[in-house]
């Protein structure tokens, strides 16, 4: 990786009752913001040491000051109707500044780690896109050399069939694609358990946090 590879980091504003809804219908709002918060952190620990330029799309206004450094994190909002929109117009004005390889990842996926982000920068030396995929049927991470719009138009967001979808696409168009591993995202009370007990953590750690 380089200065001219550009990982893309979604973020929702970390407000209260605005995070983690899905979880937050069963644990409460306090909690899913608390667990919320811990993924922003891991986000940016396995995010930081990365050679990369890297760039945080916050889903409001840009909070200057917070755990992203202004020093290691470039800064932007997200704009768009929808994820489609948001996240295909985040891909056009990284490649309208010449990076040559963009990875977008969001910030709701506990297993990922430095290696795997490297990995799909390495993987798109040799493909179109890359895909992370994630085990409730969508993606945690997507990648690209240049702009494939078709990608994210028309698609069915936050379902079952987002993935099988987008491959479908890919192959209509003859794109060249790589998957990833498959990992979870944490966005349900099971999964949040579920995580606890890999970690260990299920016994040992305040139940308001992760």
């Amino acid at each position: 990786m380089n200065k001219q590879d550009l990982l893309i980091i979604f973020v929702k504003n970390p407000v209260k009752g605005e995070v983690k809804t899905r979880l937050a219908k069963t644990v409460g709002d306090e909690r899913a913001l608390n667990v919320y918060i811990e993924l922003l952190e891991r986000t940016r620990d396995i995010s930081f040491g990365l050679s990369c330029s890297k760039a945080v799309f916050y889903s409001k206004e840009v909070i200057d000051i917070d755990m992203f450094e202004p020093s290691e994190y470039l800064k932007y909002e997200q704009e768009g109707e929808d994820l489609g929109e948001r996240m295909m117009t985040a891909f056009q004005f990284a490649f309208s500044r010449h990076y040559e390889r963009v990875v977008l990842i969001g910030s709701d996926c506990y297993e990922l780690s430095a290696v795997q982000i490297e990995e799909a920068f390495r993987s798109l030396e040799n493909n179109d896109v890359v895909i992370g995929p994630a085990t409730d049927g969508g993606y945690y991470l997507i990648g690209m050399k240049k702009l494939f719009p078709e990608v994210f138009t028309d698609q069915a967001w936050s379902t079952s069939d987002l993935l099988l979808d987008t491959i479908l696409d890919l192959k209509k168009n003859e794109r060249k694609y790589t998957l990833l591993t498959t990992l979870s995202d944490i966005d349900t009370e099971d999964d949040l358990k579920l995580f606890e007990k890999m970690l260990g953590h299920e016994d040992q750690r305040d139940h308001s946090n992760l």
